[in-house]
């Protein structure tokens, strides 16, 4: 808002005749002034009662003006509206105004310092509704959480996905070498797939990428532990401060939970139902090792426990 608009108010808010005040009190916008000195409302436009159910007449100080903002707003927003008036600064506030009813509305204050002096003399300023704008905001953010979420989301497991994966292993591996503590990791793949794909077709195919992802994904982990879907038909779980024998131990849990489905696979050389093979690998970080390092060790066993006849875990 700029000074000739804050000066209008000031004319308005004087104004004997009326012909401004009414044309100030026919607008959304809501008027007010503060007298700085005794901090008594001076005029506040009576559409603050149609907003937020307060009367005209009970906005005495900016006290009742404090009251009036919600408790998680209130502190921040009026030591904020203080100094910058205090300073002679010209500010504006987003805050929740809590209405007489106890709801609330989002209202932006718009503030002009008016300075005789070098002194803070008087603050005029306004008040705008703002709820429908904040509403969208906050469906946009809403949005903007989902579209991350799903950025970082394998589309067909609803597991995590290889993006996600990548970034945590970057993060782990870098935190592992600072704290040096171990990092290992997990490479589940299921045996012939691909022969599953021919015998069942792709749309079964996809179930059972789906039922051998959720049935990974509900054995209990740690917080910090990830598990995801690195492509295809290969898993993979990331484990941080855990030493090879801890891994070893959930690996089993993992090949055991998969053959324990019985899904058919009459297709397989490993068993008549869908196993996993797989590959376990744990280092202590060394400061001029890279993460790709861990994952290739890991693929190492994976392949190790193909040749030793699928259906089994190898480790280093």
């Amino acid at each position: 808002m700029n000074n000739t608009t804050i000066h209008d108010l000031r004319i308005t808010v004087a104004d004997e005749d009326g012909t401004y005040r009414t044309l100030l009190e026919s607008t959304k916008a809501i008027p007010w002034k503060i007298d700085w000195e005794t901090k008594k409302f001076s005029y506040i436009g009576p559409q603050i009662e149609k907003l937020l159910g307060w009367t005209q007449e009970s906005w005495l100080t900016a006290t009742d003006w404090i009251d009036r903002i919600h408790e998680a707003d209130r502190e921040k927003t009026a030591n904020f509206c203080i100094s910058q008036s205090i300073d002679g600064v010209d500010h504006e506030a987003d805050y929740r105004a809590l209405k007489a009813d106890g709801s609330f509305v989002w209202i932006r204050d718009v503030v002009h310092v008016i300075r005789k002096n070098g002194e803070t003399t008087e603050l005029v300023g306004f008040m705008f509704d703002i709820s429908e704008r904040k509403k969208m905001e906050d469906e946009l953010l809403s949005l903007n959480h989902k579209l991350e979420v799903l950025a970082l989301q394998d589309g067909l497991t609803g597991v995590a996905n290889r993006r996600l994966f990548d970034q945590t292993l970057k993060t782990e591996w870098f935190r592992s070498q600072r704290e040096h503590q171990p990092l290992s990791l997990i490479v589940i793949d299921i045996d012939y797939f691909k022969q599953y794909n021919d015998r069942y077709g792709h749309i079964q195919g996809d179930e059972c990428l789906i039922r051998v992802a959720h049935a990974l994904n509900n054995i209990p982990l740690r917080s910090t532990d990830l598990f995801a879907r690195y492509g295809g038909e290969e898993f993979v779980l990331l484990l941080p401060n855990a030493d090879l024998n801890s891994a070893i131990e959930i690996a089993e849990r993992f090949r055991a939970a998969i053959q324990n489905l019985g899904i058919p696979h009459e297709a397989s050389k490993a068993k008549d139902v869908v196993t996993v093979s797989v590959g376990v690998a744990s280092a202590t970080l060394a400061s001029d090792s890279e993460p790709a390092s861990l994952l290739a060790e890991a693929d190492r066993m994976l392949y190790q426990a193909k040749e030793l006849g699928r259906n089994r875990i190898a480790s280093k």
